[in-house]
């Protein structure tokens, strides 16, 4: 049984902040371009399962439509919770989570939200990262990269600028060697 593919699609501030305070998007607004969703689309069709933690949940659950219909959606959360798509809620450590999910199938997981992509990397299972850089410091708000976390070599795939300030890189992680 093979382990899934994790990987990392995100946006995140100059200054490193995937969110405002509150959880707030608005800001990924300065960059939208109609009909450019820098890759997205395409690479959440490649993806079977996503895994996101319970801030990320809570502020998708306002967003209407549901923006994950059609996939596996688990939540890394301690608190109780109640399913409102059919998605599941998990309290382990992010290696059982990935082992539970490859015995069941899983052969791409979506990471997404700051905590559970740090759990991710510190548990070296991380595959691939794509994050968007938007021209704009938050100052203050939810980091990307909560740590501390142990180093982790990474190489870039590709670096694309965008129309309004967007810079997208692509990294892959570079496993160590022996």
């Amino acid at each position: 049984m093979a382990r899934p593919r994790c990987s990392v699609f995100i946006a995140t501030s100059l200054d490193g902040f995937i969110a405002r305070p509150d959880g707030g998007l608005d800001w990924l607004d300065r960059v939208h371009v109609p009909g450019d969703d820098h890759g997205f689309a395409a690479f959440f069709e490649a993806v079977d399962t996503l895994v996101v933690g319970r801030g990320t949940y809570d502020v998708v659950l306002g967003f209407d439509p549901w923006p994950y219909a059609g996939k596996r959606v688990v939540v890394l959360t301690h608190r109780p919770a109640s399913p409102r798509h059919g998605e599941a809620f998990f309290s382990g450590p992010p290696a059982a989570l990935v082992e539970r999910l490859a015995a069941e199938g899983a052969r791409h997981l979506y990471v997404d939200g700051g905590s559970v992509v740090s759990q991710f990397l510190a548990a070296g299972l991380v595959d691939d990262l794509t994050i968007s850089i938007i021209p704009v410091v938050l100052g203050d708000g939810i980091r990307l990269f909560q740590g501390p976390l142990p180093e982790r070599a990474l190489a870039l795939e590709s670096a694309r600028t965008h129309p309004k300030g967007l810079v997208q890189l692509r990294y892959h992680a570079v496993r160590p060697e022996g």
